[in-house]
């Protein structure tokens, strides 16, 4: 029998308060795993108190991407030249955050983290800036901020990495979040999905991808089983020549591998 996965963070910040005097009862705080570092051949690892990676940085290369599976997250670029608003869920080590921050100078960029230390640490250990007219760090649940209608129809690429301290499935998978999901992208919006691709919850969150999206593609598998999927607000024309041109210029332009991504689409939908 397989125990549906549940968020602590997620779990502990929905439980209502015990009844009694409010004076008389603390407010009740989410509980969170402890957030820890390593560091290894010039790269520092965020940690959830266990040896799963949440993240990473090049300590020479603050602003480089250096997981494989992260640079996938922004495939949505083969798509989308000049977004207007870029929001990552789940703030990790704040790669992707800082990377759209800084390559998209006339975009804006939200970042929703529930969990305060993170926040901190991405601040004090992993070169995070300030926030600015530009960009904003929201501590909260991404499931609030996704089912809030503030947020519909105004993020053109959705960056979605929602792990807790198990890392094996996304702590939140259902047709309804995806579905809110998708509601926050603008025409011709995209959202890139971190998956975990040998764990059965990948099926569940395939399936519910598809009821919510006009279209999903997943690329290959990396590092030791994740999957990042594409998905599409509005089925997109796969016109893979300007696909492999568009790569290239991604390449030139930031030196991201742009070209396997396009390979990666290619191989989930053969001709």
């Amino acid at each position: 029998m397989l125990i549906k996965r549940k968020s602590i963070e997620k779990e502990e910040s929905l439980r209502p308060a015990r009844p009694g005097p409010a004076s008389a009862r603390p407010s009740r705080k989410p509980k969170f795993a402890p957030v820890t570092l390593s560091e290894e051949d010039g790269v520092r690892f965020l940690h959830f108190g266990t040896e799963w990676v949440q993240g990473a940085m090049r300590l020479r290369k603050p602003d480089w991407i250096e997981l494989e599976y992260a640079q996938q997250m922004m495939a949505w670029m083969l798509f989308i030249d000049e977004p207007e608003h870029i929001v990552q869920l789940g703030l990790g080590t704040g790669a992707l955050t800082k990377f759209s921050y800084r390559q998209f100078p006339r975009a804006n960029v939200t970042a929703v983290e529930l969990n305060p230390s993170v926040i901190a640490i991405c601040e004090t250990m992993f070169k995070l800036p300030p926030p600015d007219e530009r960009l904003q760090v929201l501590e909260m649940d991404a499931g609030a901020f996704v089912a809030d209608r503030a947020w519909h129809g105004r993020v053109n690429a959705l960056q979605i990495d929602l792990y807790d301290a198990t890392a094996r499935g996304p702590v939140l998978d259902s047709a309804e979040f995806y579905a809110d999901c998708c509601a926050c992208l603008a025409p011709g919006g995209i959202a890139t999905v971190n998956l975990f691709g040998d764990h059965p919850s990948y099926a569940k969150n395939l399936k519910a991808m598809r009821y919510a999206f006009a279209d999903v593609i997943p690329l290959p598998e990396v590092h030791e089983g994740n999957v990042v999927a594409l998905a599409f607000r509005d089925k997109p024309t796969l016109d893979w020549g300007a696909l492999y041109e568009r790569a290239a210029a991604i390449r030139a332009a930031t030196r991201m591998p742009a070209r396997s991504w396009v390979n990666g689409m290619r191989a989930s939908r053969p001709a």
